[in-house]
């Protein structure tokens, strides 16, 4: 079992002072400093930040494509009172290893994989953002007797890769940028939004990037579109509407007002959960929530876990 402690790092006089513009809340949810593991997924190094007691249920935190786990540093902290909570790099992202090609099927193991390497026996709740919603669709498809449930944000019926656009094009050998604050600068949600909370964003871009021999890159491998396997059997084949029929565990779907779901489409993505699930809508939010809207993120999150606690 992997023995995790919870670390709250306390300000020392030498500390400065956070920015103006960074709220109380946030400040406090950056304090709990998550714990840093791997585990092993075929030969990968999955890399992990977990957050909380090992005697409570696991949730699953699931970035969207080119994205990492820190983006939930400011989340994940805010539910540890009722969970065990886990974000991870999916490889190719962030600080987790590279593969030769990346696959739907491969992700999906990644996460359970995240659960099970929390420390709880309970069955993980999965929260997916994205292309992570997609990723844990696929999760909850193949391993949905093991899973309580799965919540997707924001993910298209149709599009399984909402980033794929922007970052298709990049390869391993592309040049990186000379210093760490020009590369900062260029840091951009995918695909864009008009509002991000600066103090957000510049907490996400700090963890976005490393040092190589080339310069300052990504934490993401390029090529995780480049080499991306989506259709690998027929069930891989179909679309996020065929797929909502065949999850076995319970599911949730929220829709951000400004993302990437059409009205249209919502109200087929309502149609299409009927009972099996709430089909909740986040006012105001851009496709990132967790960038424009994190406090109503969170109090939606904590209402659907509720809800299912009790039913």
């Amino acid at each position: 079992m992997l023995k995790v402690s919870l670390k709250i790092r306390r300000p020392k006089p030498s500390d400065p002072e956070p920015p103006v513009d960074e709220p109380e809340w946030f400040h406090t949810a950056l304090a709990v400093t998550p714990e840093h593991a791997a585990t092993d997924v075929r030969g990968c190094r999955i890399h992990l930040r977990l957050w909380g007691d090992t005697d409570k249920p696991p949730l699953v935190f699931v970035h969207g494509g080119g994205a990492h786990s820190g983006w939930w540093d400011h989340i994940a902290p805010l539910f540890t009172a009722t969970h065990r909570v886990v974000a991870l790099d999916l490889s190719g992202h962030g600080d987790s290893g590279a593969r030769p090609e990346y696959s739907m099927s491969m992700w999906a193991r990644e996460v359970l994989a995240a659960a099970e390497a929390s420390g709880s026996t309970a069955r993980p709740t999965v929260v997916g953002h994205s292309m992570g919603g997609w990723v844990g669709a696929a999760a909850a498809t193949r391993y949905g007797k093991q899973i309580d449930s799965v919540l997707v944000i924001d993910s298209p019926l149709h599009d399984r890769v909402p980033e794929e656009p922007r970052l298709a094009t990049r390869r391993r050998d592309t040049p990186g940028y000379r210093t760490e604050a020009e590369i900062l600068a260029r840091f951009r949600a995918v695909p864009t939004q008009p509002v991000t909370l600066p103090f957000i964003e510049r907490h996400i871009a700090s963890q976005s990037v490393r040092k190589s021999e080339s310069g300052w890159v990504w934490k993401f491998d390029p090529e995780i579109f480049g080499g991306l396997r989506l259709e690998e059997t027929p069930a891989d084949e179909e679309i996020l509407e065929n797929v909502f029929a065949r999850i076995p565990c319970r599911i949730g779907y929220l829709r951000c007002q400004n993302g990437l779901v059409p009205p249209p489409m919502a109200e087929q993505i309502r149609s299409l959960l009927q009972l099996r699930g709430p089909f909740v809508e986040l006012a105001e939010a851009g496709h990132h929530p967790m960038l424009d809207q994190p406090l109503p993120l969170v109090a939606t999150i904590r209402t659907l876990l509720e809800f299912w606690s009790i039913t």
